[in-house]
């Protein structure tokens, strides 16, 4: 255990500084009900955190079906549970100074910000968001441990962001450690954010925004909520961004003290949670999914790789990807077990859309969220979320392939799947039109 602290310790100094609680020991807690995180916040409420909820898993793992067996595999994993982003902590610090501005507050749920200090550092890895990448890495081995040899390991890449970068430097530890430490991969290569990169969606400088859509159904939503913190706080002036900043607080926090937020209270008095919870459906929807125009070819260049390594093939691919990153052995090799690749959370959302999975049969409504959308963040890209796209060889030597967000496994109903989710490898590839074909002129759209 502790040579395990210290390797945390070295690989994870962007929040080495944070005065919590280290990531080994919130680890045991964690493992003592892997199913929900132990955050003392039900279920129910974690779900409404949209993309700040902590990962587990949307359903139980299954084994591929009889006859069939994982030859390859390919993770595609969110990076963990992070502070906010610099913007969103500058805007939540904005929203805490306007209530505690005030000389009294006639609702008692808000007497804790007489004394309430924000501590809250901003981008990178909370000690929890590193646990969950350790144990990700500690699954990944005893799922897939037999793909790989001392002469075959995981080929890891991260894009630059240092919580992507912890991320996976984590998740090699987690996957070392539950090895017995006989097989220690390393984070074998970092996409710069500021140059091609198939693990970040910066690119596409035409692309738009969830914003009108975002700013609709905030208007309706967040309104009475506003009222009633006004009320309740005299004299703060809140605006309904503010109201969406401290929403955010009680999932934000949460996960950085590793114990239900004072704003909590606040959250599911207001019940804030399902329109919270929708807002950032929108966001991704619109942002870098189905909604967007520009958002699904920002997923392009990941999933011509993918194909790339899945058929042994050189990748085939004029959008986001690195020619000569790719074009070397060294720095994309073909052939291996496994991989493990880690990005964001809209760049997984452009990914998901490239390939069709989630598919909404109606584009979602800003001002009526619909009860049966398949499309809810917090199932597909909560913190530490992953895409697990397994090659399978099944009898008579067919390849085919099946494709989990979370372990659930999806559909692939275009690929030809049935019940089970396999499709042959062909057929997928044959179903990957879009990517192969560059976005089908939408890449150039993005510079024109």
């Amino acid at each position: 255990m502790k040579a395990l602290l210290m390797f945390i310790t070295l690989t994870c100094v962007s929040f080495a500084h944070a005065t919590l609680s280290s990531p080994v020991s919130t680890r045991a807690n964690h493992k003592a009900n892997k199913e929900v995180p132990s955050l003392g916040v039900p279920k129910s409420v974690q779900e409404t955190w949209a993309m700040f909820s902590p990962y587990y898993p949307a359903a139980t793992y299954v084994k591929p079906p009889k006859g069939c067996s994982v030859d390859q595999v390919h993770i595609l994993q969110r990076h963990g549970a992070r502070y906010p982003t610099s913007g969103v902590g500058k805007r939540i610090k904005a929203a805490i100074k306007k209530l505690q501005s005030v000389n009294q507050y006639t609702d008692s749920k808000l007497d804790f910000l007489k004394n309430y200090t924000y501590v809250l550092h901003k981008n990178t890895l909370v000690p929890f968001g590193a646990a969950q990448s350790f144990e990700s890495g500690e699954e990944a081995f005893k799922r897939y441990g037999s793909l790989v040899s001392k002469k075959n390991q995981p080929f890891v890449r991260a894009s630059s962001s240092s919580r992507c970068v912890d991320s996976a430097t984590n998740w090699t530890a987690g996957f070392s450690d539950a090895s017995g430490h006989g097989k220690w991969p390393v984070l074998s290569l970092i996409l710069s954010e500021s140059a091609n990169d198939t693990l970040d969606n910066a690119m596409c400088k035409n692309a738009g925004s969830a914003n009108p859509q975002a700013k609709q159904w905030l208007a309706s939503f967040a309104a009475p909520i506003t009222a009633h913190l006004n009320a309740a706080a005299p004299g703060a002036n809140l605006t309904d961004k503010d109201t969406d900043s401290l929403l955010a607080m009680c999932s934000l926090d949460t996960v950085a003290q590793e114990k239900a937020s004072p704003f909590c209270a606040l959250y599911e008095e207001l019940n804030g949670g399902p329109g919270f919870a929708y807002l950032a459906d929108l966001d991704k929807y619109y942002g870098t999914g189905y909604g967007q125009a520009l958002g699904r070819v920002q997923g392009v260049g990941y999933v011509n790789e993918l194909l790339a390594r899945l058929t042994g093939q050189p990748v085939q691919d004029r959008t986001q990807t690195n020619t000569t990153l790719d074009g070397s052995q060294a720095t994309f090799p073909l052939g291996r077990g496994m991989y493990a690749d880690f990005s964001h959370d809209n760049q997984l959302i452009a990914i998901y859309a490239a390939m069709g999975l989630f598919p909404q049969a109606k584009a979602l409504d800003p001002t009526k969220p619909d009860a049966g959308r398949t499309w809810q963040a917090w199932k597909m890209v909560p913190f530490s979320a992953r895409m697990v796209t397994e090659r399978l060889k099944c009898s008579g030597g067919k390849e085919s392939v099946r494709v989990l967000v979370n372990d659930a496994v999806m559909p692939l109903e275009f690929c030809g799947a049935k019940g089970d989710g396999v499709c042959t490898l062909d057929a997928f590839v044959e179903s990957q039109a879009y990517a192969r074909n560059n976005g089908d002129g939408d890449w150039e759209k993005c510079f024109a």
